[in-house]
């Protein structure tokens, strides 16, 4: 499995991005998929998840201006982001993991792309 984060970039407080991850190995619809993020010198963070059927998870902190959201015919997973705060600042990464269930956890998942830059200037 190779998974390819992309959408990253400098914005402005208050504005929005769309991050996109491109999936490719192995039977999509058969791997939850996550988004988490990290800033240097902190843990990785959970940001949202979901699985092949469209259940969603959250971090609580980000309902409400974070969207999930995946296309299994692309292969894709995506990660709508509106009303950007400085301290959404950070790398943001996507995984997968091989169930159907989603994990919240880094150590839940098995494979992990690089992370995309996501900058917000105030």
């Amino acid at each position: 499995v190779q998974l390819q984060a992309s959408g990253g970039g400098l914005v402005q407080a208050g504005g929005s991005l769309r991050l996109s991850c491109a999936f490719s190995g192995r039977t999509f619809s058969n791997y939850a998929m996550s988004w988490f993020r990290q800033v240097p010198g902190k843990e990785r963070e959970f940001v949202a998840a979901i699985n092949s059927d469209g259940y969603t998870d959250y971090a609580d902190s980000l309902k409400g201006r974070f969207t999930i959201s995946r296309d299994n015919a692309k292969k894709a997973m995506y990660l709508q982001m509106n009303s950007l705060k400085p301290e959404d600042t950070a790398a943001y990464y996507c995984a997968a993991r091989w169930s159907f269930v989603v994990g919240v956890p880094p150590r839940d998942y098995d494979y992990w792309g690089r992370g995309t830059q996501v900058t917000v200037s105030s």
